[in-house]
């Protein structure tokens, strides 16, 4: 039997304007745009690792793998960027969470893009994630820090503390009953692992995650990720859109746009609708990205210029190329967490929001 038109019509019709739409991204990855953007911290690292095996300046100087850097005499360093007490380094990146968490809160509080309350408190909701796996890498984490647990599990010590360390624990150890033997060893593994440096002992024996290159890629894209979607969003031109797509509490997928649409707060007088309409007057009224950036914006982009300098660095001058390729892929648990994971998880991103929305 014969189909008849209206139906095959109907049919026609409904395949081509499926076959129309736009592919969406899905909700469980990075989008394009941040594919390309994350790409650019491994390459800036294979880059440093190639630079460091070519260049003969380099490939001359003396390298310590125990303390992961080239030998710190002054005749020996091949770049002042080699030696640890550089002024980028003791300024800087000993010290970049707190410049990171300066310029991130410069921006909420300058930018047109946070103006409402809401949206600043799911920013330093997102920022709290951010430093609290900053925290528990490179700080504590019940105990050690993850850096230094992973290090003493792949059978790291502190070497050359280690008799000193003994000798201060038969001093101070009381002989008894059983309880006093787990007090010592308790004892020796805070020293080892937490006070190693402060004991004038070195790591040796295990992998040691950099930490430099954990820091500066999750605080880096952190920013980047706060930053950029504000001014994609808001200042770029209309037909750029979110490329973003979230899961719904029904489980279909949607744009990131339709979600912050479906809000049931957003009435026709409530503060979000009356900032979209100041929103599309700005876009209406135009402008080019550095003016969209805002004063506090272009504070972030020159902290994360100094983080991908220093990272490039470290990538020259620090580190083993799988010490370097963990603590890139550590700082990535952190950022896909907080900005991915809201995207399929309807109830975290109540809580945490997602950047521009």
């Amino acid at each position: 039997m014969a189909a008849s038109p209206e139906v095959s019509n109907g049919a026609s019709s409904s395949t081509t304007r499926s076959r129309q739409e736009p592919q969406r991204n899905k909700p469980y990855y990075p989008t394009p745009t941040e594919t390309v953007l994350l790409a650019g911290y491994p390459v800036l690292l294979l880059f440093g690792t190639l630079f460091s095996l070519l260049n003969p300046s380099v490939r001359a100087s003396p390298y310590d793998f125990m303390s992961q850097s080239h030998v710190q005499d002054s005749g020996a360093v091949p770049s002042y960027f080699a030696r640890k007490d550089n002024i980028f380094n003791v300024l800087f990146v000993k010290r970049a969470w707190f410049w990171i968490t300066v310029s991130f809160f410069v921006f909420v509080f300058t930018h047109p893009g946070y103006k409402t309350t809401e949206r600043k408190l799911r920013a330093t909701v997102r920022w709290g994630l951010v430093t609290l796996w900053w925290i528990f890498v490179t700080q504590w984490f019940f105990g050690p820090a993850i850096v230094d647990r992973g290090f003493r599990v792949t059978g790291g010590k502190c070497a050359d503390a280690q008799a000193k360390v003994n000798e201060q624990v038969k001093a101070d150890s009381v002989p008894g009953p059983v309880g006093a033997d787990v007090d010592v060893a308790g004892f020796k593994e805070f020293v080892t692992a937490a006070a190693c440096k402060a004991a004038g002992g070195r790591w040796t024996g295990g992998h040691d995650i950099s930490g430099h290159v954990f820091l500066l890629v999750l605080g880096s894209a952190f920013l980047v990720q706060e930053v950029g979607w504000v001014v994609a969003r808001h200042y770029w031109r209309r037909n750029v859109k979110d490329e973003r797509t979230v899961v719904m509490h029904d489980g279909a997928v949607k744009s990131a746009e339709t979600d912050l649409a479906a809000d049931k707060r957003w009435d026709d007088h409530s503060p979000e609708m009356d900032e979209a309409r100041e929103v599309r007057e700005v876009r209406e009224v135009g402008g080019g990205l550095w003016d969209a950036l805002g004063y506090g914006g272009k504070v972030a982009l020159g902290v994360v210029g100094l983080c991908a300098w220093m990272l490039l660095m470290t990538a020259i001058y620090f580190h083993t190329w799988f010490e370097k390729l963990t603590g890139f892929l550590v700082a990535l648990m952190g950022l896909y967490f907080t900005y991915i994971v809201p995207r399929f998880v309807p109830a975290l991103r109540e809580i945490v929001g997602l950047p521009g929305l």
